[in-house]
């Protein structure tokens, strides 16, 4: 019988480097080909910054092929991995929970819509706008007495930089500035996707009717109400399958499903596979 290896979220004091001072920020610089062989997932915020090289980054099942002039967002919890070749070269900020939080309100669009677009292309002169800041916080991190407020303002930039960045690319996807109403029923359903999975439930936390809410969704994001929030569903199923070594059983009730049988009939009608299947091939 083959044994399910139970994967840690992996925290950011994992990652001190002996030469940086704290566990708030961590900066470090990748050169050269990287592997992630097993998929895993963190406890705190990354940013990710693409000078050169190509290859592959897994975010959340989704896979993102790598380029120059790239900046990759990744949030808690989100399950990664990543294949990139010998021509790479990046930088990573690491930031822990609590530091993240103090500059989070810089993202000018909810923070659902950047997990949902995690990778994103800059022209030259943004990049080095972006390379500035990163290499402004490895400087700091290696002076003799860090300026916390600094690291975190610095941050903030950076948050200021991406958004713009983005703009475009939501205002195509129906973002939050334009379709509250959506941008809020994304995030009800990260809040209570495992107790509530009927559209009427949201719909009535919107002030709306349940078919207004399928309409908008159907028009501006090309699924219907259910889907999304199947599709939410459908995601933490996978991250549990894949990062811990629970009966499957025990993931099912957590998520809501207190028969077996459904939960293993819902997962393979989203997937092809039934949850024993997608754990054993991951």
């Amino acid at each position: 019988m083959k044994t399910k290896v139970d994967i840690p979220t992996l925290g950011i004091s994992q990652f001190q480097m002996e030469h940086q001072q704290g566990e708030r920020f961590q900066y470090h610089q990748i050169d050269g080909a990287r592997f992630i062989e097993k998929p895993h997932k963190h406890d705190f915020f990354l940013f990710l910054l693409f000078q050169q090289g190509s290859g592959k980054h897994t975010i959340d099942f989704v896979d993102y092929q790598v380029g120059p002039n790239q900046i990759h967002l990744l949030f808690p919890d989100q399950v990664h991995s990543w294949k990139l070749d010998q021509s790479t070269r990046a930088y990573q900020i690491m930031i822990s929970k609590r530091s993240f939080e103090t500059f989070s309100h810089a993202f000018s669009n909810d923070l659902i819509q950047y997990q949902n677009h995690p990778v994103l292309g800059v022209d030259d002169q943004t990049f080095e706008k972006l390379l500035y800041e990163f290499q402004s916080i490895a400087n700091e991190l290696l002076s003799g007495k860090v300026l916390w407020d600094m690291l975190s303002a610095r941050c903030q930039i950076i948050a200021h930089i991406v958004s713009r960045q983005a703009a475009q690319i939501f205002e195509k996807s129906a973002n939050g500035h334009s379709k509250p109403v959506l941008a809020a029923f994304q995030l009800l359903i990260n809040k209570h996707f495992k107790e509530q999975k009927s559209v009427s439930f949201y719909a009535s936390q919107l002030n709306v009717s349940p078919n207004y809410l399928n309409i908008l969704c159907k028009r501006h994001l090309q699924h219907p109400a259910t889907w999304l929030i199947h599709a939410r569903l459908t995601l933490e199923a996978k991250r549990r399958l894949l990062t811990s070594k629970q009966p499957i059983k025990e993931i099912s009730y957590e998520l809501g499903f207190y028969d077996l049988a459904y939960f293993s009939k819902f997962f393979k009608s989203q997937t092809g596979l039934a949850p024993r299947q997608f754990r054993d091939l991951s």
